[in-house]
């Protein structure tokens, strides 16, 4: 029993691509938004970092931008695959 192709089997490369590109800006939102969440409902307590008071709300945001980090190089990464990938096609 045969399953149902994937999106980018059936679309190909390009379809993936527009796929990818489309969902970009959807997460950079959301990390916006759970950055925003972060920042407005954790309180202002402090906590030691080798010896220096820093704000415990801190913690997650530098999570948070390494995810964000972490996106935007994946998708430097992708299109940086395509542009290979027509090279050679041609």
């Amino acid at each position: 029993m045969g399953s149902k192709p994937q999106p980018d089997e059936r679309k190909g490369l390009e379809g993936a691509n527009s796929d990818l590109e489309r969902r970009f800006p959807i997460a950079l939102g959301l990390y916006v938004i759970l950055g925003l969440l972060v920042w407005f409902t954790m309180g202002e307590e402090k906590v030691l970092v080798y010896g220096r008071p820093v704000d415990l709300r801190l913690v997650p945001l530098i999570v948070i931008g390494g995810l964000v980090l972490r996106t935007v190089l994946a998708r430097h990464a992708d299109r940086i695959r395509r542009e290979n990938g027509k090279k050679d096609s041609f």
